[in-house]
């Protein structure tokens, strides 16, 4: 569904992405980590186009590189920012309803409003107040809620448990295997390890710019060479 090859990026004269191959096939879950300053959100930025990339970004056979966001975003890729972004004079029904596409109705596509709240049912229960009073993680659930909306086939997720409690951590995760169960994928940058090798088929790990890890979690957790030289503090 994704396949990106030889990616390059810039800001200014700082060469970020050195080369970056990955893949995501359809209703896959992988996941890209590595320490912070590696790339990891770059990549994320590169492949929406928000930050001028090099190299190739192939979705569903088409070519993205040289294509603005919106029209990424239109051809079916979603992207949720480690910021948790939302608009807080609005409430959390009016932020949900504003992930649909131009002529979308709700419901047209694999995810109606419905389907967020039973998701999430602590969504449901604020659904009408502004979302400028929901916690961290209610914050997390909606702008990932809020994507899903517009109906994409791919979804990246960045740093989506940072600063989370276990509980609502779990719950993440617990999302993102029903989303891939609806066959789509997810490219999920994340830094806690257990969670990404929990729900992931696959694992990139990624350093100074470029991958330089490839494999299962299983295999990961067996390679206690690229875990201390790439992952261990």
């Amino acid at each position: 569904m994704l396949e990106v090859n030889d990616l390059h990026a810039y800001y200014g004269k700082s060469h970020i992405l050195q080369g970056v191959n990955l893949a995501v096939g359809e209703g896959e879950i992988v996941a890209l980590i590595g320490r912070n300053g590696v790339g990891r959100s770059t990549t994320c930025k590169a492949i929406m186009g928000e930050v001028p990339p090099s190299g190739s970004v192939q979705f569903k056979g088409a070519e993205m590189v040289g294509r603005k966001p919106y029209e990424i975003a239109q051809a079916g890729i979603g992207y949720v920012p480690e910021n948790r972004d939302i608009f807080p004079g609005m409430t959390t029904r009016q932020n949900l309803l504003l992930g649909l596409k131009p002529g979308q109705k709700d419901g047209d596509g694999r995810w109606s409003m419905e389907d967020m709240f039973g998701l999430f049912s602590n969504l449901r229960e604020r659904a009408d107040v502004e979302a400028s009073v929901l916690s961290g993680g209610e914050k997390q659930m909606l702008t990932i809620c809020r994507t899903l909306m517009g109906d994409p086939s791919l979804i990246m997720i960045d740093e989506p448990t940072e600063g989370l409690a276990p509980k609502i951590v779990q719950q993440v995760g617990e999302l993102l295997e029903q989303i891939a169960a609806r066959g789509v994928s997810i490219l999920l940058v994340e830094q806690k390890l257990t969670i990404a090798l929990k729900v992931s088929t696959r694992v990139y790990v990624m350093g100074h710019g470029h991958i330089v890890f490839d494999g299962s979690p299983q295999s990961l957790q067996e390679n206690a060479e690229i875990r201390k030289e790439w992952l261990e503090v």
